[in-house]
């Protein structure tokens, strides 16, 4: 569906004489740091400045810019602990269990507590460091299952079984807390311990707020760096081709030239307008507008008027969070409006979250041996990607952002400039050919063998357990299938057991509708928890 590809152009919208209007681009809450510049000497290898094609002497390689070729680079004020980060969707967090999460290299916990409020604190016990993320909550409390240390809501402990009774709790035995908060649906963390934190650097999304605005929020685990992911999702040329017929949004005839204006650009982010260099002559044509915001919040809005003079606002908003070196976690929003008509009215939400799991998988392979190479020639991406103005100026402007920002990073691959992780990446491919049809064959995280098996690959590990409405459905299919088995069996036996011939007839239709309800349910639990493979990659 539309929704599931955000960056398609006014060509995929209804045809109908609209006027297609851009969200209203809003001011910034914050005051955007001055920038300094720094001179640097940067040897005598130099980067191609760019082919000249036709008359006007126009670039078709981004090359380097006028302020790189003066041998300067301009950064500003950064620290990444300062910021606010997308750590979960408010109503996936689990009631009843503890919930390991990470923000580059820091581990945390998040649950909610007796009365139901949310904490978080560090990911480790103050006893031996066991992983309080693998405790269990007892009576409100989150324990330790290692030796049953218990913490209060504010990180103190309150119990430590080993103690004698007449003995104090050591006072330096508590966890570290977290500061969180919930934000239209979504829980932010403050990662600093140092500065106290800054509400107003919370982002605010203005289409969430509107009266009969309605979402599909889903939240995917993807094996490969937060900036690589970052990039995939603001480049709009690659959807034609690698999304081809993934819904009717994508089609690869539609892979063209398009053209891009940058209007913004802070040291919090960049923003401007794009769209096909074909639809630019088109009567009451306004392109696309998209904004990126530190530290990753990337939204694409609109607004779209009917021949009634109805506005209707589309918004396409993507939270990214760091978890690792290799690791991102993706929290996607698109919503609208509009109000649903036929069919949209019926599919349930599972089946839009499964076609997004879909769009990730048919990108994964590219974007898993991407993160690998980077990390292998450890040089900035100017000297390994060959950007084009008319596909990849938002990329460019992603990585030029980062070499103003990644001193303040704990790693960062910039345009002209890298601070590689202390850590090495822990890469974990797609599988593909015969790995990726045995283990996209089996409905688990772990494809060959348990279910319990974590697999970054697997759709099940990488989207299910983190949504409760795809979890609840396919536990609903599971019972109705092995009803439906069971019922089929009674009947059938039933069948052979009767002697009159009408009573047979419909003893073994029951059999075969129920047989057919049984086929039907394991075909909604493999479109939930099978990846998706390209067709030549299949067996």
């Amino acid at each position: 569906m539309a929704l599931l590809l955000p960056f398609a152009s006014d060509l995929y919208l209804p045809k109908h004489s609209h006027s297609y209007l851009p969200f209203p681009t809003p001011k910034p809450q914050i005051p955007f740091p001055r920038c300094r510049k720094i001179s640097k000497n940067r040897g005598s290898k130099c980067a191609a400045i760019a082919e000249k094609v036709g008359g006007d002497g126009e670039s078709v390689i981004l090359g380097l810019t006028s302020q790189e070729l003066k041998d300067e680079r301009v950064v500003v004020e950064y620290n990444w602990a300062e910021e606010w980060y997308p750590l979960y969707l408010a109503k996936n967090v689990p009631d009843d269990a503890p919930l390991g999460l990470t923000v580059f290299d820091k581990q945390v916990v998040l649950y909610r507590d007796g009365s139901g409020v949310l904490r978080c604190f560090e990911d480790r016990c103050p006893h031996r460091l066991a992983k309080l993320s693998e405790g269990q909550l007892f009576d409100g409390k989150l324990e330790c299952l290692y030796h049953g240390w218990q913490f209060d809501g504010d990180g103190k402990c309150v119990k430590i079984p080993q103690l004698p009774e007449d003995a104090k709790i050591p006072r330096s035995a508590c966890t570290k807390p977290y500061e969180i908060r919930d934000s239209q649906g979504v829980i932010w963390i403050w990662m600093s311990h140092k500065t106290p934190p800054k509400p107003e650097k919370i982002p605010w999304f203005e289409n969430f707020e509107r009266p009969g605005f309605r979402d599909i929020s889903t939240t995917h685990e993807l094996p490969y760096d937060h900036s690589i992911l970052l990039e995939n999702l603001m480049d709009p040329a690659h959807v034609p081709i690698s999304h081809d017929r993934t819904d009717f949004t994508a089609k690869r005839e539609d892979a063209g030239p398009l053209f891009f204006e940058v209007t913004e650009r802070t040291g919090r982010g960049f923003a401007g307008w794009w769209g096909r260099k074909s639809d630019q002559g088109k009567p009451n044509y306004i392109p696309n507008f998209l904004r990126f915001e530190a530290p990753c919040v990337l939204q694409n809005n609109r607004e779209i008027i009917d021949e009634n003079g109805t506005k209707d606002y589309f918004s396409g908003l993507f939270l990214c969070r760091p978890s690792g070196q290799g690791k991102s976690m993706l929290i996607v929003r698109f919503g609208n409006t509009r109000k649903r008509t036929g069919l949209l009215k019926i599919i349930p939400e599972w089946f839009f979250h499964q076609n997004a799991g879909k769009v990730f998988e048919q990108d994964m392979g590219f974007l898993s041996s991407q993160n690998e190479t980077l990390m292998k020639e450890r040089v900035p991406t100017k000297e390994l990607y060959l950007n084009l103005r008319s596909s990849d100026t938002w990329v460019a402007e992603y990585r030029k952002w980062m070499d103003k920002v990644g001193h303040g990073m704990p790693y960062y691959f910039g345009h002209s400039s890298i601070s590689l992780p202390e850590q090495p990446a822990i890469v974990e491919h797609a599988p593909a050919g015969l790995v990726a049809s045995l283990s996209a064959s089996q409905p688990a995280k772990g494809g060959i063998g348990t279910m319990h098996a974590p697999n970054f690959s697997n759709r099940y590990f990488r989207h299910v357990i983190h949504c409760k409405s795809c979890s609840s459905a396919i536990k609903s299919f599971e019972t109705w299938k092995n009803t439906l088995a069971a019922a089929a069996l009674v009947s059938t036996a039933v069948a052979i057991l009767v002697s009159g011939r009408q009573w047979k007839a419909a003893f073994l239709l029951s059999t075969s509708l129920c047989l057919a309800g049984v086929y039907a349910c394991s075909t909604a639990i493999a479109m939930n928890t099978t990846n998706f493979i390209r067709t030549h990659r299949r067996l």
